[in-house]
């Protein structure tokens, strides 16, 4: 097979490593093509012999980049007859299929992955009123549409005329590796500048307001228990917010931004309990991580964390402050209840497991060929 995977900002290909990977070790041929001005294709990509093209497509919607990059697609899947063309990201997304439209009829494949749509229940009406319709047109020149939630497959079900529609959970993640990191506790807490004795709630995500941080923030002020530390890990735009909200509350001295890291696998295993309080999620990875390390979730309730968190069972789904405090106290002092919702939780997320992920991917590609 020949493929092209498409993306808005080169960054996104970030996720796509270990698909990519395996399509090359079967013979398979890959190339990219995506705007590298705000964001690069991580090296590997180009030391694997992956294509790399540009494309002028950006995230606002009726830029005028956006029509170039409808031609400029419409050449490259032309002149380099890709069998399948497979977009990421709403806007790399319409441009490809617009681009395809055509070109389907000569045999080329698109396949497009929606990682959690922009309406939803409860989303902002602007969203309805751009993305759905936006959405609803593109179907029809899409042959595979795949949703990483129940929930967005239930509505492609429903509303999208893609000639398939398929559910595959994300990306996949390296259970084994977040299940089987080995850290020196104590002495990671220390290069972090958290007691050893802490009771340690730690978050990964970047610093938005969607990643609602800021209710565990006052969650730690309501608790007023001076043994509890929060640990965020991630970069983003919130972080003097934040900062000042913990000063402002008299909890800084608890709370640490740790920006972002490349140990992650070893600061769940640091910390006591994984907190995810998204507002939104198309899935949420770094929930499931967690859960891969054995941690104890404390999670939103949205539509992505629904297809994995099971409220009592394998985590403690949770809406408010209050929802919150109770939660972190009761497993503060409950170490069973927290072994059990952690070995409850690893066991979940093997059906996230990057090789699962990936077979189910390859299969979606071969069975349309």
């Amino acid at each position: 097979m020949k493929i092209l995977y498409v993306t808005t900002v080169g960054l996104t290909m970030t996720f796509f490593g270990s698909i990519i990977r395996e399509l090359l070790d079967k013979g398979h041929t890959v190339d990219i093509a995506c705007n590298e001005s705000d964001s690069q294709v991580p090296d590997c990509y180009r030391d694997w012999g992956c294509g790399i093209h540009h494309i002028d497509c950006v995230r606002t919607p009726f830029a005028a980049g956006n029509a170039r990059a409808v031609g400029q697609i419409r050449r490259l899947v032309h002149e380099n007859s890709y069998d399948i063309v497979h977009c990421h990201t709403p806007i790399a997304a319409a441009c490809t299929r617009l681009a395809c439209k055509s070109l389907r009829k000569e045999g080329v494949r698109v396949f497009y992955t929606a990682h959690g749509f922009h309406f939803y229940k409860g989303a902002p009406l602007k969203s309805w009123l751009l993305y759905y319709p936006a959405e609803k047109i593109c179907a029809h020149f899409t042959d595979t549409l795949i949703t990483i939630n129940r929930e967005d497959y239930a509505l492609a079900e429903r509303k999208m005329k893609a000639k398939h529609v398929v559910y595959i959970p994300g990306v996949g993640i390296d259970v084994d590796k977040f299940r089987n990191t080995v850290v020196d506790r104590p002495a990671k807490r220390k290069e972090l500048g958290i007691p050893e004795d802490a009771f340690l709630l730690l978050s990964v995500g970047e610093l938005n307001e969607n990643k609602n941080h800021q209710i565990v923030i006052r969650t730690l002020a309501e608790l007023n228990d001076p043994s509890i530390h929060y640990a965020i890990a991630g970069n983003g735009a919130l972080a003097e917010y934040l900062t000042a909200l913990a000063e402002q509350l008299g909890v800084a001295e608890r709370v640490h931004l740790l920006g972002y890291r490349r140990d992650v696998a070893e600061l769940y295993k640091t910390a006591d309990v994984d907190v995810f309080p998204s507002i939104r999620e198309g899935l949420g990875l770094a929930a499931i991580e967690g859960m891969a390390a054995g941690m104890p979730l404390i999670c939103s309730d949205n539509r992505g964390t629904r297809d994995y968190a099971v409220n009592g069972m394998n985590a403690l789904v949770c809406g408010n402050v209050g929802d919150y405090a109770e939660a972190i106290s009761r497993l503060r002092v409950d170490h069973q209840l927290r072994e059990e919702l952690g070995r409850a939780g690893s066991q979940s997320a093997e059906r996230f497991s990057v090789g699962e992920v990936n077979r189910e991917m390859l299969r979606a590609y071969t069975e349309l060929l």
